[in-house]
């Protein structure tokens, strides 16, 4: 199990990473990106001048700090790709150079001395990530592990919204594994089971609706156990039938209860 390790966060990447909530990363990483590793956060040299308010610098250099959480297998992924989280994310005021005075701040082994900055993930040793924490005055920096009942509350935001093509927002893939593990996979409203009605081919299919819309409730943290249900396609789709009124679950139980 590692203890300290670097991460890479580039300006541009096929990365589905969110800073400081969450970081998408292929499975050679997993045996480093382990719950409890503190992580610094990095960025190569700036490639493109679009993405200078974005950075602390132009050149590479490290920009955060944080621990790693859970971690999952990306769904939408053939390669076994993970998404972990990231808890008690904290971010330098000024960013601190991978170079000082000439000298790379990461100890870089003769072995990989070709491609050592290649690598997206690269552990460290714990006067590196003191070095660096020190650097930008975080020299007491002490992250905590999550609460003790973190199967069945997070601590971290969900509905930040992202730029791509439009603007759309973020959901942590962490919720719909926490909320199934708590719900089940059939559904609250009219108790559909997909397994028991397609078999294998439907076994573990089943929606997860935000008892609030994310949409209304903008940035918020989510507890999985209650703000979270779990519920079949069309069922979901007669809770959010009109735009202007949500129906709750209870009520789409209590509508197939009387129906005539």
């Amino acid at each position: 199990m590692s203890e300290f390790a670097v991460i890479a966060q580039n300006d541009e990447s096929a990365w589905d990473d969110v800073k400081g909530d969450l970081y998408h990363y292929p499975a050679t990483y997993q045996a480093i990106l382990t719950p409890g590793c503190r992580v610094i956060y990095y960025k190569g040299k700036m490639l493109d001048r679009k993405y200078a308010p974005e950075r602390l610098s132009p050149h590479p250099h490290y920009f955060g700090v944080g621990m790693i959480g859970d971690s999952i297998l990306d769904p939408g992924s053939r390669k076994k790709d993970r998404y972990c989280e990231i808890l008690n994310y904290q971010e330098f005021e000024e960013a601190v150079l991978a170079k000082s005075g000439g000298e790379y701040l990461e100890e870089i082994p003769d072995s990989r001395a070709s491609n050592y900055w290649r690598f997206g993930v690269r552990e460290v040793s714990r006067e590196v990530y003191e070095r660096i924490c020190g650097m930008a005055r975080l020299v007491s920096y002490t992250p905590t592990l999550p609460h003790p009942n973190g199967d069945l509350e997070s601590y971290h935001i969900e509905g930040t919204k992202k730029s791509r093509y439009t603007t759309y927002y973020e959901r942590n893939p962490f919720y719909r594994e926490k909320a199934i593990a708590i719900h089940g996979i059939v559904c609250m409203a009219c108790e559909m089971d997909f397994e028991v009605k397609y078999g294998s081919w439907g076994a573990g299919f089943i929606h997860v609706h935000h008892n609030k819309p994310v949409s209304e409730s903008g940035p918020t943290r989510i507890n999985p156990e209650t703000d979270l249900s779990v519920v079949c396609p069309n069922c979901h789709a007669m809770i959010h039938r009109k735009q202007d009124v949500t129906l709750t679950v209870q009520e789409i139980k209590r509508l197939i209860k009387e129906k005539p």
